[in-house]
C-alpha cells in the first residue's frame, strides 16, 4: 500500500509514501504541519512532511491490533489506542512513553472504537458498541465521567467535538453519531441533549464539523449531502461568554467508582454527577475583577494564554519551548485563520511578477519554491504594492521555510509582520524607508556616537548598516535557532523592538565594525553570519528599549500591535498610490515594449536560428558525407583484411581437415582390421562348428550303415532259416514221393546250389552297389566342397565385377553336369546289371519252360523263388536309383529309361514279392534318400552363406584359403 501527497491548487502529484502492507484508515497531521501519522490495522508510521520520508514505525504483536493513532491538538503528544482498550501517550520528538491511561471500571468496560479530543487536548472521549461514553482527563490521566446515552443508542459510530469561538479550546459540546443514523449533540458538563440531526427515515452515514463550528456536513445513507447551520439549530451554544468567572472543580483524591461517575443524558433538567461519599469536592469561585484596567484585558490572548506571563517566561528562559513555539506565536499574533479569504487569494493563481521567481532565487527544494511563489502571489493579490517590492522574497523566505506545511499560517504571519513591524516602510516607495532608517540612526547616535561617526567618516549610511538587516529580517546574519529565539522576543514586544534590534546588533558588533575601512567590508559584514552571541544582542535590545529617551524612541512613532481582522483581511494602502500607479503604468508600458522587442527579437532569432540550422545542417551533411567516405574506405580496408583473415583461416581449416581425414582414415583402417579379425574369428568358429556337424553326420551315417548291415545279416539269417525250412519241407515232400524222384535228386541239388550261388551273388551285388553309392556320394560331397571353395575364390577376386552371378551359375552348371554324368554312368552300370540279370532270367525262364510241362509242382516252386529274386533285384535297382534323384526334372529321362526295363511280372500272375520284404526294403531306401538330401541341402546352405559374406565383406585371400 502507498500514500500519495497531492497539490490542492495545481492538482499535481508531490510525492509517494510507501511502507504500509494493509489499507490505511486514519491520517493525523501535527498542528505545525511538519509531521503526519498514518494508521493501518497492523502498524502506525510517523512521516516527515518536509522530506516525505518515514521517521518512525510502530510495530505491535499480531494478537493486539491498532484502533487509532493521532496527535493531540496544540501539543507534541501522540496518543495510540489499541484494540485491547490500552491507551498510551508518546512524546513526538523522542517517542518516549509519557504515560498510560488506567483500565476503565469492569462494570462499564467497553471496547473502544471511536475517539475524539477537545481542541486544547485535555479531554478524550471514547465510545464503542455500547450506549456509554467515557470521558478521560488527560492531565489527571483518569476517567472522570461516564455518560449514558438514551436506550435507543446501542453502538457509537462517530464522535466529534463542536468548536466554539468562546470556549478557548475546551469544547463542551460533543456530537455522537449512533447506529440508528442520528447524530446527537450533548453537553459533556451538564449531560444535556442540545439538538440532533438526522432521522430514522433519513439516517446519517458520516459527518464532519467545520473548523469554526458553524456548519455540519453530513453524508446521508441515501447518498445525498446535507449541510446544517449550527446557529440555526440552537441558540444556546452561541451565547456570549459569561463574565470572567470560572468554576474550578478539583478532582477528588479518592478513586471514584463507575456508579459515581455515570451520568445520563437528559433533554430537560440538567443532571449533576453524584458526589462521592468518601470525599468532598472543593470549589473555588474566581470573581471578576471590575477594577482591572484595560491593560490587563489587553494582555489576555486567545487559547487561554496571557501575554504578560509569556513575557516573563521569555525573559526567564530566553526563548519559548520548541514544541509550543508555533502555538504561542499564533496566539501572540492572534491569527484569524481566514480560510475563505486565503483560498480566494490562492485561487487567483500565480502573480505575473513571480512567474520567473526561480531564475532570480534558485531554490533547491521544489516544494519550498512552490510555497514561496504561492505566498508571494497571495501577498501581491492582497495589495498591489507587494508586486513591486523587490525585497519581499527576502522578507518572506524564513517564514515560508518555517511554515511551508501550513500556507495559511505562513501568509497571515507575514501579513501581520508587514502591518505591525513594517509600519511606514512603504511611504517613500520605491526608496528604502528613510523615516525608519532615521529613527535607527537617531537611536544609534544617542547610544554610540563613536560608531556612528565611524560610519559617517567612511561614507556608510543607514541604507548599508540598517536596511540589509531589516529587509531580510536578520535571516542572513543569524542561524535558524538564533533567528527563532530573536523572533520569540520580537513577537512578544512592541513593533519598535525590531528597530531596536538593528541598533543593538550594530552596537554589539562595534569592535569588528570599527576595524572595517572599506565599503565592501561593511557590505560583507551585514550580509553574512558573524561571530555574535544572540543572547547578548537581545539583552542589549531590552536595555535600549528601557534607556532610550521618549523623544527619539521608536514606540512613540509606531502604532501598537493590531491583529488581522476575522473573515476578511484588512485593506493595506499605506504607500504612495500615485507612485505605485505610475510605476505600474510605466512597468506595463515597459512590459509591452519589452514584449514587442521580444517578439521582434524572437522573429530575428527564429530567422537566424533557421539560417544557422540550415548552415549547420549543410555542414553536418558535408561532414556526414566525408565521414561516410572515410567510413567506406575504412570498411573496404577492413573487408580486405577480413578476406585475408578468412583465406588464412580457410587454409588452417583445410590443414586441420586433412589432419582429421588422415586420423579418420587411420581410425577406420584400425577399425576395419579389428572388424576383419573379428569376422575371421567368427568364420573360423563357424567352420569348426560345420566340421563338427559333418563329423557328427558321418558318424551317424556310419552307425546307420552298420545298423543296416546288421539288419541285412539278420535278414540273411532269416532267409537261410527259411531256406532250411523250405528244404526240410521239400525233403519231406520228396520223401513222400516215390523213389522215382531220386533220379532227379542230383539235378535238384545242382539247381539248388545254383540258386544259392545266385542268391549269394545277389547279396554281394547289393553290398557292392551300396559301397558304390557311398563312394559316389562322398565324391559328390568332395566335388561340392571343392566347387564351394572355387566359387568363394571367384567371388573374392571378382566382387567388384558385375558378372559374378554368371560365373557362379557356370560353376553350378559344371558341377551339375558332372553329377549328371556320374548318374548316367551309374544308370548304365545298373542297366548292364539289369540286362545281365534279364539274360539270366531268360535262361532260367527257358529252363523252367522246358520243365513246366513235366513237373507242375516244381514249376510253382520255381516261379515263387523267381518272383522273390525278381523283387529283390528290383529293390536293389530302386535303391541304386533313389540316391541319384536330387532334382526330378534333370532325371526325367532316366526314369523313362528305367520304366523301359523288362518286367517279370508276365511270367506268372502268382509271382509276387513277400509284403514284409517289400516294406523293409522301401523303408531303408527312404532313410538313405532322406540322409543324402539333408547333407546336400546343408552343403548348399553353407555355399550360399559363404558367397554372401564374400560379396559384402571382401575377405582377404588368406581367410579364403583357410
Amino acid at each position: 500500500m502507498f500514500l500519495t501527497c497531492m497539490e490542492t491548487v495545481t492538482k499535481e502529484l508531490v510525492s509517494w509514501m510507501r511502507g504500509h502492507e494493509s489499507s490505511v484508515f486514519s491520517i493525523s497531521v501535527h498542528a505545525s504541519g511538519k509531521y503526519a501519522i498514518t494508521t493501518s490495522s497492523d502498524t502506525a508510521q510517523l512521516w516527515d512532511l518536509d522530506t516525505f520520508q518515514r521517521k518512525r514505525k510502530l510495530n505491535i504483536r499480531q494478537s493486539v491490533g491498532i484502533q487509532k493513532v493521532f496527535f493531540l491538538p496544540l501539543s507534541n503528544t501522540i496518543l495510540s489506542c489499541f484494540k485491547d482498550n490500552s491507551i498510551f501517550a508518546w512524546e513526538c520528538d523522542t517517542l518516549f512513553c509519557k504515560y498510560q491511561l488506567p483500565a476503565p471500571p469492569e462494570s462499564s468496560s467497553i471496547l473502544y472504537k471511536v475517539f475524539a479530543v477537545t481542541r486544547d487536548g485535555r479531554i478524550l472521549a471514547a465510545g464503542g458498541k455500547s450506549n456509554h461514553l467515557h470521558l478521560w482527563c488527560l492531565e489527571a490521566r483518569q476517567l472522570f465521567r461516564i455518560i449514558q446515552m438514551p436506550t435507543k443508542v446501542r453502538a457509537i459510530r462517530h464522535l466529534e467535538f463542536l468548536p466554539d469561538s468562546f470556549d478557548a479550546g475546551s469544547n463542551q459540546v460533543l456530537g455522537v453519531l449512533s447506529q440508528d443514523g442520528i447524530m446527537r449533540f450533548i453537553n459533556i458538563q451538564t449531560c444535556k441533549l442540545l439538538f440532533e440531526i438526522g432521522s430514522l427515515d433519513e439516517g446519517i452515514s458520516s459527518s464532519v464539523i467545520s473548523p469554526h463550528g458553524r456548519y455540519i456536513a453530513s453524508i446521508m445513507e441515501n447518498g445525498s449531502l446535507n449541510i446544517y447551520s449550527v446557529q440555526a439549530l440552537t441558540q444556546e451554544i452561541n451565547k456570549p461568554p459569561l463574565p470572567l468567572v470560572k468554576v474550578i472543580e478539583d478532582l477528588p483524591k479518592k478513586k471514584l467508582s463507575s456508579s459515581d461517575l455515570k451520568m445520563k443524558v437528559t433533554s430537560g433538567r440538567v443532571q449533576q454527577p453524584a458526589k462521592p461519599r468518601g470525599s468532598k469536592i472543593q470549589t473555588r469561585i474566581l470573581k471578576q475583577d471590575l477594577t482591572g484596567d484595560f491593560k490587563s484585558k489587553k494582555n489576555e490572548l486567545p487559547d487561554g494564554l496571557n501575554k504578560k506571563r509569556l513575557q516573563i517566561l521569555l525573559k526567564g528562559y530566553g526563548e519559548y519551548p520548541t514544541k509550543y513555539r508555533m502555538f504561542i506565536w499564533r496566539s501572540l499574533l492572534q491569527l484569524p485563520e481566514n480560510h475563505t479569504a486565503f483560498s480566494s487569494l490562492i485561487d487567483k493563481g500565480t502573480h505575473v511578477t513571480f512567474l520567473n521567481l526561480q531564475k532570480k532565487y534558485p531554490i533547491k527544494s521544489r516544494k519550498l519554491l512552490r510555497v514561496l511563489q504561492r505566498t508571494l502571489s497571495a501577498l501581491a493579490h492582497w495589495s498591489v504594492i507587494f508586486s513591486d517590492t523587490p525585497y519581499l522574497p527576502l522578507l518572506a523566505f524564513p517564514f515560508v521555510k518555517l511554515f511551508q506545511n501550513n500556507q495559511l499560517i505562513c501568509f497571515e504571519v507575514i501579513a501581520t509582520l508587514i502591518i505591525n513591524w513594517c509600519q511606514h516602510w512603504f511611504e517613500y516607495f520605491p526608496n528604502p524607508p528613510i523615516n525608519i532608517l532615521s529613527m535607527i540612526e537617531n537611536v544609534l547616535a544617542f547610544h554610540d556616537k563613536e560608531l556612528l561617526q565611524h560610519f559617517i567618516d567612511h561614507d556608510i549610511t543607514s541604507q548599508l548598516y540598517a536596511w540589509p538587516l531589516l529587509e531580510t529580517v536578520f535571516s542572513e546574519v543569524l542561524t535558524r535557532e538564533e533567528w527563532l529565539k530573536l523572533f520569540d522576543n520580537i513577537f512578544s514586544n512592541h513593533p519598535s523592538f525590531l528597530l531596536m534590534t538593528v541598533v543593538a546588533y550594530n552596537i554589539c558588533s562595534r569592535v569588528p565594525l570599527l576595524n572595517c575601512n572599506l565599503k565592501d567590508d561593511f557590505e560583507f559584514f551585514f550580509h553574512h553570519r558573524n561571530n555574535l552571541d544572540i543572547n547578548v544582542v537581545i539583552r542589549q535590545v531590552y536595555h535600549l528599549m528601557e534607556t532610550t529617551p521618549t523623544d527619539i524612541h521608536p514606540d512613540s512613532m509606531l502604532n501598537v500591535f493590531v491583529a488581522l481582522t476575522k473573515g476578511q483581511y484588512p485593506v493595506f494602502n499605506q504607500y504612495p498610490k500615485f507612485i505605485v500607479d505610475y510605476q505600474t503604468q510605466e512597468r506595463e508600458r515597459i512590459r509591452n515594449d519589452e514584449l514587442d522587442y521580444l517578439r521582434e527579437r524572437q522573429t530575428v532569432e527564429d530567422m537566424q536560428a533557421e539560417a544557422d540550422q540550415q548552415r549547420v545542417e549543410d555542414e553536418a551533411w558535408y561532414q556526414k558525407q566525408e565521414l561516410l567516405r572515410k567510413a567506406e574506405e575504412t570498411r573496404r580496408e577492413m573487408l580486405l583484411q577480413e578476406e585475408e583473415k578468412i583465406i588464412q583461416q580457410r587454409q588452417r581449416l583445410a590443414a586441420v581437415k586433412r589432419e582429421l581425414q588422415v586420423k579418420e582414415m587411420h581410425l577406420q583402417d584400425a577399425a576395419r582390421r579389428r572388424f576383419l579379425k573379428l569376422q575371421q574369428d567368427q568364420q573360423e568358429m563357424e567352420l569348426r562348428r560345420l566340421d563338427d556337424e559333418i563329423g557328427r553326420k558321418v558318424y551317424m551315417r556310419d552307425r546307420e550303415i552298420a545298423a543296416t548291415a546288421r539288419d541285412l545279416e539278420m535278414r540273411q539269417l532269416e532267409l537261410e532259416s527259411q531256406k532250411r525250412l523250405y528244404e526240410k519241407n521239400l525233403t519231406e515232400n520228396q520223401a513222400a514221393v516215390a523213389k522215382e524222384m531220386r533220379a532227379d535228386a542230383d539235378a535238384y541239388r545242382r539247381k539248388v546250389d545254383l540258386e544259392e550261388h545266385m542268391f549269394h551273388k545277389l547279396i554281394e551285388a547289393g553290398k557292392t552297389q551300396s559301397q558304390k553309392t557311398q563312394k559316389v556320394i562322398k565324391e559328390n560331397l568332395a566335388k561340392a566342397e571343392q566347387a564351394c571353395l572355387n566359387t568363394d575364390w571367384q567371388i573374392q577376386s571378382l566382387h567388384k565385377q558385375k558378372c559374378d552371378d554368371l560365373q557362379r551359375n557356370k560353376c553350378y552348371q559344371e558341377v551339375a553336369k558332372l553329377l549328371r554324368e556320374n548318374r548316367r554312368k551309374e544308370i548304365e552300370i545298373l542297366n548292364a546289371m539289369v540286362e545281365q540279370e534279364a539274360k539270366k532270367w531268360k535262361e532260367a525262364e527257358g529252363k523252367e519252360f522246358c520243365l513246366r510241362s513235366a513237373k507242375k509242382a516244381s514249376a510253382l516252386s520255381d516261379a515263387s523263388r523267381k518272383w522273390f529274386l525278381k523283387q529283390e533285384i528290383n529293390a536293389a535297382v530302386e535303391l541304386a536309383e533313389n540316391p541319384c534323384h536330387k532334382e526330378e526334372p534333370r532325371f526325367q529321362n532316366e526314369q523313362e529309361d528305367a520304366s523301359c526295363l523288362p518286367r517279370t511280372s508276365h511270367l506268372n500272375d502268382s509271382s509276387e514279392m513277400h509284403p514284409s520284404t517289400q516294406i523293409s526294403l522301401n523303408r531303408r531306401a527312404v532313410e538313405w534318400d532322406t540322409t543324402e538330401q539333408n547333407l546336400i541341402q546343408k552343403v548348399r546352405n553353407l555355399r550360399q552363406r559363404l558367397t554372401a559374406q564374400a560379396r559384402h565383406r571382401c575377405q582377404t585371400p588368406h581367410l579364403l584359403a583357410a
